[in-house]
């Protein structure tokens, strides 16, 4: 008979010896404290730590609005949706909060989904499954939600070299002019913080005829007059099919989104397997993500408090000799390389100074590109600044002293 539990406990112990089995953190975050958290230690007590990964961009988590909001809706609506939307989970928060959705993006409408993730993949599946004969162009640095979700579609797929527009045209030159394409890509890339040539590309898509699929879910809320991307911040919304967004990072909360065309949007409603048989967000995160999407095309504070630190930070560490990889997002990776010099690296962060950075390594980057991911915030001090960058110094004077 097959030995089951050794198999899994082999691949796992292969994972622990290349340093890529994956150890999570046990963190408490207390409203009005972030980005201070209390970490789990392996003594059984429980640390202050000073939280500088997290995708809670803005902060928008701790806002008072939003939480105000939220505790209402819990107290009028209870804690679940009761249901799939199709049966008995479509409350007016979630209607209301698509609408907000569809205007942050000048679009017809938006259609919720439980995560960013399942928004790219059952999308990205339903449409293009969808078209006769169709090809998908994927850029080479998509994320793993987007390239499951086109493999998932079971039609063909052809990888264009990472925001490299004249390699896109080519591409799609090559093909039939007949055939339906799509052209799928992100506007910010959450690993290396860079951002696509957005104009370029979207160019390209059109001049060939495709339907164009863009992934803003690091840039809604952050980028943007309105907070509503970089797509908003370059003119371009009204040249883009499908925008696709997150509510767990910028916004704060959970969730993700899709908008677009009428037409397009009640396609996926009405034929994607993610949305039709997943249980609605509950009331109160709805109404949390509408209260911060409202915020947030309004005020202005946030996205300004956010970039002036991205930008004292990104300055201070370049002055330490910390050898950050140029950004332009609000993302500053650290690249280390070796996984095991990552893994190092962070929990001396952690234990020594009370630093939460989580080594990323392989898969989710590859395999010689293990790194911390710096994501400054708003609600960061100068005193927590100044901390991380000395402890960064530090670890880094020494690894070129070794």
């Amino acid at each position: 008979m097959f030995d089951f539990r050794g198999f899994f406990e082999g691949a796992n112990a292969k994972l622990r010896r290349k340093h890529h089995y994956r150890v999570f953190r046990e963190l408490r975050r207390s409203p009005g404290r972030f980005p201070r958290a209390e970490w789990h230690a392996p003594d059984g007590s429980w640390r202050d730590v000073t939280v500088w990964c997290s995708n809670d961009y803005l902060g928008m988590s701790q806002h008072p609005a939003v939480l105000d909001t939220a505790r209402a809706a819990l107290a009028r609506y209870g804690a679940g949706a009761g249901g799939t939307r199709n049966i008995s989970g479509t409350t007016d928060l979630l209607v209301a909060l698509e609408r907000e959705l569809a205007d942050w993006h000048a679009k017809d409408a938006a259609l919720l989904f439980s995560s960013g993730y399942v928004a790219n993949d059952t999308t990205l599946a339903t449409l293009a499954r969808a078209l006769p004969g169709g090809v998908v162009f994927s850029d080479a640095a998509n994320h793993a939600s987007m390239i499951q979700g086109i493999r998932a579609s079971r039609q063909r797929c052809v990888v264009f070299r990472h925001n490299d527009a004249a390699h896109l045209d080519g591409l799609l030159a090559a093909h039939d002019p007949a055939a339906p394409k799509l052209v799928a890509f992100e506007s910010l890339y959450s690993m290396d913080g860079d951002i696509a040539p957005l104009a370029d590309l979207l160019t390209v898509a059109k001049r060939h005829g495709a339907l164009t699929f863009v992934d803003e879910t690091h840039a809604v809320g952050v980028h943007g007059p309105r907070g509503g991307g970089l797509l908003e911040a370059h003119g371009l919304l009204d040249t883009v099919d499908v925008v696709q967004g997150g509510l767990g990072k910028g916004v704060g909360v959970v969730g993700g989104f899709i908008t677009g065309a009428a037409a397009i949007i009640d396609f996926v409603r009405s034929h994607a397997p993610g949305f039709i048989f997943t249980t609605a967000l509950p009331p109160h995160v709805a109404a949390a993500a509408l209260a911060s999407v409202r915020h947030l095309k309004t005020s202005g504070l946030e996205r300004a408090a956010l970039q002036a630190r991205v930008a004292s930070v990104r300055s201070a560490l370049a002055a330490a000799g910390v050898p950050i990889a140029p950004a332009p997002g609000q993302i500053i990776p650290l690249v280390i390389g070796d996984a095991a010099a990552c893994r190092a690296l962070a929990d001396e962060l952690l234990e020594v100074h009370g630093i939460y950075l989580q080594a990323i390594v392989f898969p989710t980057v590859p395999r010689d590109g293990a790194r911390l991911r710096i994501t400054p915030g708003p609600l960061h001090t100068d005193a927590d600044q100044a901390q991380l960058v000395a402890a960064l110094a530090s670890a880094f004077a020494r690894r070129q002293a070794a």
